[in-house]
């Protein structure tokens, strides 16, 4: 499994969040690590403890999101906008080992995939703003 395949798994574990209270979470998490078989036991960790610290710091991620979405809040946004927003800020807020080019392309190339037509240009707009 590779750093995208990676990603593209904690996208998916992010997006269960929206729709599950927080004491669901781990269990969510456990069920969506079913879908990573082909991850070794380490890449299987390192997507659970980012998943975890994302969700950690999920209030503080949004203040960013919010006050670089002019017109936009984290509330009326599609919620694979959202999810996909808030795990390309994370990246470029708290990982220092990834570049904010590589964050944004992946969150664009995701939003292509899994979001609607406009979806890849709302994200790429809105994570321009908080860089």
């Amino acid at each position: 499994m590779n750093r995208r395949e990676m990603r593209e798994q904690i996208f998916k574990m992010l997006f269960r969040v929206e729709f599950h209270d927080e004491s669901e979470i781990p269990e969510q998490f456990e069920l969506s690590m079913v879908e990573s078989v082909n991850a070794s036991k380490e890449k299987q960790k390192y997507i659970e403890d980012k998943c975890e610290d994302i969700v950690a710091k999920l209030a503080e991620i949004d203040g960013i999101i919010n006050q670089a979405a002019q017109g936009w809040k984290t509330t009326r946004m599609a919620k694979v906008d959202l999810t996909l927003i808030r795990l390309a800020t994370y990246e470029i807020k708290f990982e220092e080992d990834i570049p904010t080019g590589v964050a944004i392309n992946e969150a664009v190339e995701l939003a292509k995939k899994y979001g609607s037509d406009d979806s890849a240009a709302f994200i790429n707009g809105v994570l321009a703003k908080i860089v």
